[in-house]
């Protein structure tokens, strides 16, 4: 895991919208932590420190909790819906080895052949990992692929330890035709069975 998403947090007593914004406007982030049977604790995080890892889906974070390591899951984040401000994260409590089901995104690499064009029909896929190896995303290679073919979660290839819990069914990236195309195909048809009989009636 990488440095950056070690965290220094501190125990936070007090609570309130009040406090909160204090810790806000001081470059702080209020969060709770639980999980794993443990009693909820307060916290508050850098700011600008975890906004930057929260960049990232399913982040992960090494926390230092008065001396004390804690890893924790990202499991919510709650922004103020006009400024895009952070105002709380719930964080759940994980350990070295254990196995989690998140949903990781999906990112398409590659062409589809010519004049077609991808439609990404899940934008994430859920998988079971191992907690301190979680893919940042999935890449599904469609170089080549043609107007019609499908790739379904069962042809992902997944990292090493993965293991896939969508069904395997679930449709990831259809290749189609723009309906665009379609339509100019068919006016131009529209058009030549228009001018048929006005040619017809100018020779007559």
């Amino acid at each position: 895991m990488s440095e950056d998403n070690k965290v220094v947090a501190e125990v936070r007593e007090n609570f309130g919208k009040g406090y909160a914004r204090r810790l806000r406007a001081a470059g702080q982030i209020p969060a709770v932590i639980y999980g794993h049977g443990t009693e909820p604790q307060h916290v508050a995080l850098p700011g600008h420190q975890v906004s930057l890892i929260l960049r990232k889906a399913n982040a992960l974070l090494d926390l230092d909790i008065a001396g004390k390591a804690e890893l924790a899951l990202v499991k919510d984040v709650q922004k103020d819906p006009v400024r895009q401000i952070i105002e709380h994260i719930d964080l759940l409590v994980v350990k070295k080895g254990e196995k989690l089901t998140v949903d990781v995104p999906v990112v398409v690499v590659g062409e589809s052949a010519p004049g077609t064009i991808i439609n990404l029909d899940a934008v994430s896929i859920a998988l079971e990992v191992e907690a301190t190896h979680i893919p940042e995303h999935i890449e599904v290679n469609v170089d080549g692929l043609e107007d019609g073919q499908h790739v379904y979660a069962a042809d992902l290839k997944l990292p090493k330890g993965a293991t896939l819990v969508a069904e395997g069914d679930v449709l990831v990236v259809g290749v189609s035709v723009p309906a665009a195309a379609d339509l100019g195909d068919e006016a131009a048809e529209g058009e030549a069975a228009a001018e048929a009989p006005a040619t017809e009636a100018a020779a007559e």
